[in-house]
């Protein structure tokens, strides 16, 4: 039987692929088609952050660039050189970062400077529609079209950070948070007697009918049984919203967020007084894409471990994991001990945090008493890793399993320059990330 070759499109002989082989008759070997996979991805996510940024009229064009000569990077017969490949590799990194910059300026220009905020959780009224994803955009032209139409408006998963924007939480009817990570949409949706709008990524396919006929899609999202927002036109989902039954339901719960790496670098004089001080022994950013199952676990097990005299940063729906839990500050200050930066693409201010911080100690990023432990899941998640790694940082944490396409010697690579681990049990980690 033969096997399929993606890189040179042509099949391969049975036994072809194993370590030290080719993989097809463009001659790749498994570790450069594997560095091409890792490539790949990172421009998937790269992507992802591009689309939106094009709502703003944002310049992209450098990362653009970097796209484009990615691409015919990976040509069947163009490169069969290693240490290019991983040159290559860190070039789609730091144009993840340049991606994320630009996103978070085109945002913080567009709906103001994120402040730090409790959003009710899981508290619903009325006529409703709830909102899926990462875009901003969208979530304000729905606003905007919805606003004194008798229906409230809730975020869902990425979408929370959305209510520290002074331009988006200035629309009343902007009410809350509902549910957690995007894998709870089956169950939630279900229950959610209103109009589902998801505008990104990280949609998960009813089975059958159930409540296909009330989720509403946008821009790349898609799935069938469902309606299509055409030309930022809103009015078909808050049609239906209003046609639907009430939801209501009852909760005392929040969650904070609107931790923007603006707001927290206006702290940096207390952050690096309780840094001198020993108030603040460690800084631990754990974050990143999760995924369902239970080694998602491991991550409210170290968050709730975490000793009361360290911080924890954190960004994406890998939150979720924990973000219910109360933290309260650091003793002694009035700095919070959860810092939630926002989505995903919020990632960048880690970076930027670390890099003022690395500053005003006089040392490098991997000098400081930072660890950092990511959640694995897809795309995004690599243009954030290879961002970190673009930019020299070692001793991170992923899991909680190896990505798929890290074969053994990718791993090792990893391992001997940068230093990368597999989370482990989080007792142990947190005493080896302790000193």
């Amino acid at each position: 039987m033969s096997m399929f070759c993606y890189q040179c499109s042509m099949s391969m002989p049975e036994g072809c692929g194993a370590k030290g082989q080719t993989v097809g008759t463009c001659g790749k070997d498994e570790n450069l088609a594997r560095l091409q996979d890792i490539m790949i991805f990172g421009l998937k996510g790269i992507a992802a952050y591009r689309v939106q940024a094009a709502h703003y009229g944002a310049d992209c064009s450098a990362v653009d660039n970097v796209v484009n000569e990615t691409l015919y990077f990976t040509l069947t017969n163009s490169n069969f050189n290693f240490d290019q490949h991983v040159a290559q590799t860190m070039k789609v990194g730091q144009a993840a970062v340049d991606m994320m910059s630009i996103l978070d300026k085109a945002h913080t220009d567009t709906y103001g400077m994120p402040q730090p905020v409790k959003v009710s959780q899981n508290r619903v009224e009325g006529k409703a529609i709830l909102v899926s994803g990462h875009d901003h955009h969208a979530l304000r032209k729905l606003l905007e079209q919805s606003e004194g139409k008798g229906v409230n408006v809730y975020t869902h998963s990425e979408q929370l950070p959305s209510h520290a924007y002074p331009e988006l939480s200035k629309y009343k009817h902007l009410k809350g948070n509902v549910g957690k990570a995007w894998f709870d949409q089956k169950d939630l949706f279900s229950k959610f007697n209103g109009a589902i709008l998801v505008n990104t990524n990280c949609i998960v396919p009813p089975k059958g009918k159930d409540y296909a006929d009330r989720v509403f899609t946008y821009a790349q999202v898609g799935i069938d049984g469902a309606t299509h927002i055409e030309n930022d036109n809103f009015s078909p989902i808050i049609e239906k919203a209003l046609s639907l039954p009430d939801t209501n339901w009852a909760s005392d719960e929040t969650v904070p967020t609107g931790h923007h790496h603006s707001v927290i670098l206006s702290l940096a004089p207390q952050v690096v007084e309780a840094v001198k001080s020993g108030k603040i022994r460690r800084f631990f950013v754990i974050a990143g894409c999760d995924s369902p199952g239970k080694g998602g676990e491991y991550y409210r097990e170290l968050a709730k471990i975490v000793p009361q005299d360290c911080v924890i940063l954190t960004s994406s729906c890998g939150k979720f994991r924990f973000n219910d839990m109360e933290f309260g500050n650091v003793p002694g200050t009035e700095i919070p001990r959860l810092l939630d930066l926002g989505q995903c693409n919020d990632s960048i201010g880690g970076v930027i945090i670390a890099s003022k911080l690395a500053e005003v100690f006089g040392c490098g990023v991997n000098d400081l008493p930072l660890s950092i432990v990511l959640s694995w899941m897809e795309q995004k998640a690599v243009a954030i890793l290879l961002g970190l790694l673009s930019i020299g940082v070692k001793d991170i944490r992923v899991g909680p399993r190896a990505p798929q396409f890290f074969n053994e010697d990718i791993f090792n690579f990893l391992i001997d320059n940068f230093n990368l681990k597999l989370t482990g049990d989080p007792q142990q980690d947190l005493q080896d990330m302790l000193g």
